[in-house]
């Protein structure tokens, strides 16, 4: 890609990140679908080429890259189509993991890190409650200390790769007299803890391939060495990682809108009707032309909030933008593609069904559009 943001080194990882989706992904993704989940294999194999530790320290296996790597892996995993695979990976490496990676004692990450990295280990972020979501403050799990561990007591929904995962990061309030965000920690807990338990797998609207669980505490006991972090600051680490989340999620909104748009033309190239093709329409040419140009605006401001992440500067205005902009565009160009498309744009047997679907959730998850508005809106203020 001819980019000022990215080097070679970026470049190369992009076409084996490329060559992966269209060899491995692409041709298993109609079945990982039926399935509900990503075969276990398909994620070690991601492992072994090593897109699993990206910014990750080499010792643990890991390229040690920056925020760049993540958004090209972003990018490229959206280009699948298939939005389910593409989070079950991004939630493991971009979502929960970075929680051990930033915060974690170094006897933690050796513990977990090079597992994580081969994907032996699969990870998931267990934050939103019944009554808690992006209201992160608010949220009820407890966890008290109970001799020389933690016993948990909640319940978290919504969890992507919740099912399967092997490694939670869940966040708990410890210290109930705290104001809000004062009281919270993070713990790590591993998928055979007593007391915890999958109590629902979770049917939904799209991302069919992808997991989705609740989850129950019930007097969960959990050694001391499970606190991620300080004690009473997993607020923080949650609104810290939330720019990560939110930069990813813009980036594969951006992928998929993207591959919307050329899956679109070939078939208004190819679709006969009145005589000719939908493409010879100039109102669907230039429609088609004036998503195209949004996209491409939405790709740079993807890649300028993750520049500015790298660089370490202060880019949560930026980051809002990109997950609002995105969010609500990516929905915009799947309801003109599937518009488009006509009535075989409304049959499970097309792609651009399925991606419809899939798309949905993006100006939902990892805080809904105008959730970020706010946070936009609140940096604007002189």
């Amino acid at each position: 890609m001819d980019s000022i943001y990215f080097s070679e080194e970026l470049d190369i990882l992009r076409q084996q990140i490329r060559r992966f989706v269209k060899e491995e992904v692409i041709p298993n993704g109609d079945e990982w679908e039926r399935q509900g989940k990503i075969p276990r294999d398909a994620i070690k194999r991601m492992g072994e080429l090593g897109f699993l530790g990206i910014r990750y320290p080499e010792k643990y296996g890991g390229a040690n890259l920056d925020t760049l790597g993540s958004l090209v892996l972003a990018e490229e995993l959206g280009r699948s189509s298939f939005g389910g695979f593409t989070v079950t990976v991004l939630v493991h490496t971009d979502m929960a993991s970075p929680h051990l990676a930033r915060y974690g004692t170094e006897e933690q990450k050796e513990k977990y890190l090079p597992g994580i990295i081969k994907g032996d280990i699969l990870t998931a972020i267990a934050v939103t409650e019944p009554d808690t979501g992006s209201d992160v403050a608010s949220l009820r799990t407890k966890a008290v200390r109970s001799g020389n561990g933690w016993v948990l007591n909640g319940a978290k929904t919504y969890i992507t790769n919740g099912v399967h995962a092997d490694l939670l990061f869940v966040a708990a309030r410890t210290d109930p007299d705290a104001k809000g965000s004062r009281g919270i920690s993070m713990f790590a807990i591993e998928r055979d803890t007593p007391g915890f338990k999958v109590a629902n797998k979770l049917e939904k609207m799209g991302w069919c391939s992808s997991d989705t669980a609740e989850l129950v505490f019930e007097d969960a006991k959990l050694p001391a060495d499970a606190l991620i972090g300080e004690e009473n600051r997993g607020f923080y680490a949650v609104m810290e990682n939330f720019q990560n989340e939110r930069m990813v999620t813009g980036a594969m909104a951006m992928s998929e809108a993207e591959t919307a748009i050329e899956i679109t033309l070939e078939y208004v190239q190819n679709r006969k009707t009145f005589g000719g093709t939908l493409w010879d329409k100039q109102v669907i040419r230039q429609r088609l032309a004036m998503l195209a140009s949004k996209v491409e605006a939405g790709r740079q401001l993807v890649h300028r909030a993750a520049w500015l992440d790298a660089q370490g500067r202060d880019s949560i205005k930026e980051v809002s933008m990109v997950k609002a902009f995105c969010g609500e565009l990516v929905n915009e160009v799947m309801y003109t593609c599937q518009q488009f498309h006509g009535g075989f744009g409304y049959m499970r047997e097309s792609t651009i069904e399925r991606m419809v679907r899939d798309a949905r959730i993006l100006a939902i998850g990892a805080g809904a559009t105008e959730i970020m508005l706010e946070e936009v809106a609140k940096r604007m203020e002189s």
